[in-house]
């Protein structure tokens, strides 16, 4: 052992750790080391890289061997050196990546992170069994349900779509499923019943709402289908409520201008449904306001991805349920892992617009994306005609309660730009509904109609 003393001098890290004497504590940091990438325990080096030797027998070795196999599930035995520095006696002990995760002590896990143990949620427990056996969630048979839970028609449009997009599946639809892997032993995986569910299901649940405050909702929508029907869904109820501009020129065909790129909502909605965590109680919510859009998924991301990596795009992707993802890249809806939120970046700035926001909340994620500000629903001849016929109904039944309010006030109390509520003032006085009584201080609303 040559060079202890660069060890010594590195300190403790994501591999390496010093204790003083051998104790339960070194059994877990050698579990935690065989969960994550191997690594050295040296005995008789404290954490604060002293040397102060430890004393051992003929049969000490044996003893802590026998005590780690025994205590650890499945057993580990760790290569052992033995070796002197300053005429004192250490132990290292050095154990690879294990093959088969997770490995426990004492019915508990733990992985290496930095130079900390940190002991293992249930979800990271279950992460860390199928990336061992290179799996994904959706790969496991649906105890709860049946092959009478799936619908045939739903596979045959998908083989129809697959076979127009230049394959030549000739299967039947229970074979085509057979041959990937989304039956297993006569029964459904849980991606084919997410994919082909029959009727519908408080798993796939997504929350859609339009919000004008975030207490006022104007509109709401709950969908529980199949995951492929989903995706249309939430795009045509994002459509329904952002807006939108049309400019008419001299060419034969208009300019459409719509107030967020529809490529990034699609992606994000595509990135909600694909990698979604479906083991979680908590259900998609999409939340759209004035001036952005809230995307908020159920599951965290994976521990080898972090923020800064997602806008980096230096991560490799490792999906949650590699079955529906393979679907929906065979449909061209997903180009391939691990671009879909730099696509996302790239299309917002083409637009002139700012990247996302994303929040860890709770146990989920929160994506957040924030459109143009001054595209209205529609507009002709370059003219900007209206807000919702909500939005003004509210504003005169503001106007009717105070009828000196500043459009300010009017604009905080809806959550929205003063410049928004002053176009629509301005289309209401144009209508004839509302006129302006005296100067801007000092006057007063009229509500004419």
């Amino acid at each position: 052992m040559n060079n202890y003393k660069e060890i010594i001098k590195l300190g403790e890290n994501e591999t390496v750790e010093f204790k003083s004497s051998f104790n339960i504590a070194t059994i877990e940091t050698l579990v935690a080391f065989a969960n994550t990438k191997g690594g050295y325990v040296y005995i008789g080096i404290s954490d604060n890289s002293k040397i102060v030797g430890v004393e051992i027998n003929s049969e000490s070795i044996q003893n802590w061997i026998n005590e780690i196999k025994n205590k650890t599930i499945p057993s580990i035995i760790p290569d052992v050196e033995i070796f002197e520095i300053e005429n004192k006696k250490i132990v290292a002990f050095s154990i690879k990546e294990y093959p088969v995760k997770p490995v426990s002590v004492q019915s508990r896990y733990y992985k290496r992170i930095k130079n900390s143990n940190h002991l293992l949620s249930l979800s990271q427990i279950s992460d860390l069994y199928l990336q061992s056996f290179n799996l994904s969630w959706d790969y496991y048979i649906d105890d709860r349900h049946s092959l009478d839970d799936i619908s045939i028609e739903k596979i045959e449009k998908l083989i129809l779509q697959l076979n127009e997009r230049g394959n030549s599946i000739r299967e039947s639809p229970l074979e085509f499923l057979k041959k990937l892997e989304l039956i297993q032993n006569g029964k459904p995986t849980k991606a084919s019943f997410l994919l082909f569910m029959k009727n519908q299901s408080v798993l796939t649940t997504i929350e859609l709402g339009r919000f004008q405050t975030h207490t006022i909702i104007k509109d709401s929508h709950r969908l529980q289908t199949d995951i492929l029907e989903e995706v249309e869904s939430v795009m045509d109820f994002i459509k329904k409520h952002i807006n939108k501009e049309i400019i008419i020129t001299e060419n034969i065909q208009n300019t459409q201008r719509w107030q967020y790129p529809l490529d990034a909502l699609r992606e994000l909605t595509l990135n909600m449904i694909i990698h979604r965590d479906y083991s979680s109680a908590s259900d998609s919510i999409v939340k759209i306001f004035d001036n952005r859009i809230e995307f908020f998924n159920p599951g965290q991301l994976p521990e080898n991805i972090t923020i800064e990596k997602l806008f980096s795009n230096d991560y490799i992707s490792t999906p949650r349920n590699k079955l529906i993802a393979n679907i929906c890249k065979d449909l061209g809806w997903i180009e391939k892992y691990g671009t879909g939120f730099g696509r996302v970046c790239n299309l917002l700035k083409a637009e002139g617009l700012p990247f996302p926001s994303v929040e860890i909340i709770g146990s989920g994620i929160r994506v957040s994306v924030y459109g143009h500000n001054d595209v209205t629903e529609n507009v002709t001849e370059n003219v900007t005609e209206n807000v919702t016929e909500n939005r003004q109904q509210t504003i005169l039944k503001i106007i009717n309660e105070n009828n000196k309010i500043s459009t300010a006030e009017i604009a905080f109390s809806l959550d929205v730009t003063r410049r928004t509520i002053a176009r629509d003032i301005e289309i209401l006085k144009k209508k004839g509904i509302i006129k302006r009584i005296g100067p801007d201080k000092g006057g007063y609303w009229e509500v004419i109609e």
